[in-house]
């Protein structure tokens, strides 16, 4: 009874109340890494003098890092020099700039593996360097992407609990809340983190597997 009474509506609204809070944090920094990491994938893939030996020392340099510290860099570090930012947006700020390095390489690696041949028989029909990046390079490259790239989004969702560490008002930390108050509800609150985190990472999954079904076709 003690387990089940853990599931009351009250805490489960509670919950829920975090979840939205993991899904609002998860979509925004997957809409802006997935724009900066393109730009920058894009700008290492076209190997332009300077600028993508640049890019691709921070890209590597981010990659090897722990995404902790960017946490804490972004919420303790930034206002040091100025830069003041709510839990919310020091959340959204540090999985952006992680997973903006995670899939610039990604990105990088999907455009590499279309042959050469394919750019170059677009620049000898007189499309431009971009116009052939984007009509025939690109489509084909997507769906070599598209497995490492949901993993990475699924990884972002799952690094959303690392934000716990500020006080974020995640899924994690409202649960986290529950179990204090209640030390009987410590394993039913692990249950329920376990089949929230699976719904929502397994559907997003297979959506993805349909997507590489489909434009395999």
């Amino acid at each position: 009874m003690d387990f089940l009474s853990a599931f009351s509506w009250i805490n489960i609204r509670f919950l829920l109340d975090g979840l939205l809070v993991t899904l609002q944090v998860a979509v925004v920094s997957i809409i802006l890494s997935f724009i900066i990491g393109g730009i920058l994938g894009v700008i290492r893939f076209m190997k332009v003098p300077y600028l993508s030996l640049i890019v691709g020392a921070v890209v590597d340099i981010i990659r090897n890092l722990p995404l902790l510290l960017i946490i804490f860099f972004t919420y303790f570090a930034l206002p040091q020099i100025g830069i003041q930012l709510s839990i919310f947006w020091s959340a959204v700020a540090a999985m952006t700039i992680f997973e903006s390095a995670m899939l610039a390489e990604i990105i990088r690696a999907g455009l590499l593996a279309v042959p050469q041949g394919q750019m170059e028989a677009g620049r000898s029909t007189g499309m431009t360097y971009f116009s052939t990046l984007y009509y025939i390079v690109f489509p084909q490259s997507i769906k070599l992407m598209l497995p490492p790239i949901v993993s990475q989004f699924i990884s972002l969702i799952r690094d959303t609990s690392l934000a716990v560490i500020i006080s974020l008002p995640e899924l994690t930390h409202h649960a986290k809340i529950i179990y204090a108050q209640d030390p009987s509800a410590v394993l039913p609150m692990f249950v329920a983190m376990t089949f929230l985190y699976f719904i929502i990472c397994y559907s997003l999954s297979v959506v993805a597997k349909r997507l590489e079904r489909k434009w395999a076709v």
